[in-house]
C-alpha cells in the first residue's frame, strides 16, 4: 500500500482511504455485520484512513467503527468530525462545544485519541480562530494528532491555519465536482495542507451501476438529490458511459478510471462503501495509470461543469 504524510503533521495514511458515512442509514439500509466485515478487510489490505463523523448515523457510525476496532487500534488512523448538529442540522463551532463533541466522540468510538480531527464545517457565528484554538488544546493534551477542516473556503484555511498548522482539507471532489480547482487546491498546495476528496465517485453516480432513477431503493436518500433526478440522471448516464468506454480500453473499471484521476490530480480520495467487493474494487485503482494523453482525453469529456444538475 502506498502512503502519504498528511500535511506537516506526522500522521502517515494510505494513499486511499475508507468513508464509512454510507455504513449508517443515510442513503438506504444497513447492515453492521457486513459493515464491520468491509472495515476488517479494509485493514488487511492496508488502508488505514477509516474516515467518520459523529453526525453519521447521530453516533451510529463512530460506535460501529469503535467495535470493528477493538484490539485493532494500532492499525488504523482514525478521522472524525464535529459541528453539525443531528440530523446534519445546525453548525456548532464554539470552543465549549468542541471540547464536549471530542469527549463523546472517543467514547463511542472506545479510544485515547484521534489521529485526525476535523471541523465538519466552519461556524459562521463563530470566529475561526477561536474554534481552531479550542482544537490545539486537545492537540496538547494528547486527545488529537493532527487537525483538518472540511468545506471551507480560502480564507478560512488560512486564517485557520495561522492559528494552528492544519493537516488535512477534505471537500467533495470527483470528475464531477471540481469547484475545489478554481481556489481551494492552489492555496492547500501553497500552504502544504493534504487534499482529502470524499464522494470521489459522486455517490455512486460514476461507478456505472446505476442506469436509471428507478435503480434507486425508495429509502434511498440520493433520490433528492440534483443529479439523480431522472430529467438529469439519463443526461449524465450518457457522460458515464463515456467514462466506461475509456475505462474498458484500459482495462478498468469506471470507479477505478475516476479514481486513479482523482489521485492523478493530487488528491488523496476516501471512497465510500459498506460492501468487501466494492472496496477491493477500489483499492485496485491504486494500480491504474494514467498518461498525459489520458488525462487529456478525460478532460475533453468530461470538462469541469459537465454534469447536469447541482451536486446538492
Amino acid at each position: 500500500m502506498k502512503t502519504k504524510k498528511l500535511g506537516h503533521s506526522d500522521v502517515e495514511v494510505s494513499a486511499v482511504g475508507l468513508g464509512l458515512m454510507g455504513m449508517s442509514p443515510i442513503y438506504n439500509q444497513v447492515n453492521d455485520e457486513e459493515s464491520t466485515r468491509t472495515i476488517e478487510r479494509a485493514l488487511e489490505l492496508g488502508v488505514t484512513l477509516l474516515d467518520t463523523a459523529d453526525v453519521y448515523g447521530n453516533g451510529h457510525n463512530e460506535e460501529l467503527l469503535g467495535k470493528a476496532l477493538k484490539g485493532k487500534r494500532e492499525k488504523a488512523i482514525i478521522a472524525t468530525k464535529f459541528g453539525l448538529g443531528p440530523n446534519f442540522q445546525g453548525i456548532n463551532g464554539h470552543p465549549a462545544y468542541v471540547k464536549e463533541s471530542i469527549d463523546r466522540s472517543l467514547q463511542r468510538l472506545n479510544i485515547d485519541y484521534l489521529d485526525l480531527y476535523y471541523q465538519h464545517r466552519v461556524d459562521p457565528d463563530v470566529p475561526i480562530e477561536e474554534t481552531i484554538g479550542a482544537m490545539a488544546d486537545l492537540v496538547t493534551a494528547g486527545k488529537v494528532r493532527a487537525i483538518g477542516l472540511s468545506e471551507a473556503t480560502p480564507a478560512e484555511i488560512r486564517r485557520a491555519h495561522a492559528t494552528h498548522p492544519i493537516s488535512a482539507l477534505q471537500s467533495e471532489y470527483s470528475l464531477w465536482s471540481r469547484e475545489v480547482e478554481a481556489d481551494i487546491l492552489p492555496t492547500v498546495h501553497e500552504l502544504g495542507i493534504s487534499f482529502i476528496a470524499y464522494s470521489p465517485l459522486s455517490r455512486g453516480f460514476l461507478s456505472g451501476e446505476l442506469r436509471k432513477f428507478e435503480d434507486l431503493e425508495e429509502t434511498d436518500g440520493r433520490r433528492r438529490l440534483p443529479r439523480f433526478q431522472p430529467e438529469n440522471f439519463s443526461k449524465n448516464i450518457e457522460l458515464v458511459d463515456q467514462v466506461r468506454e475509456m475505462a474498458m480500453e484500459k482495462n478498468c473499471t469506471p470507479s477505478q478510471l475516476a479514481l486513479a484521476w482523482t489521485m492523478a490530480k493530487g488528491a488523496l480520495p476516501i471512497p465510500g462503501t459498506k460492501r468487501v467487493s466494492y472496496l477491493e474494487e477500489n483499492i485496485a485503482a491504486l494500480d491504474v495509470e494514467l498518461s498525459l494523453k489520458d488525462l487529456e482525453r478525460i478532460e475533453a469529456v468530461m470538462p469541469r461543469g459537465s454534469a447536469f444538475g447541482n451536486r446538492l
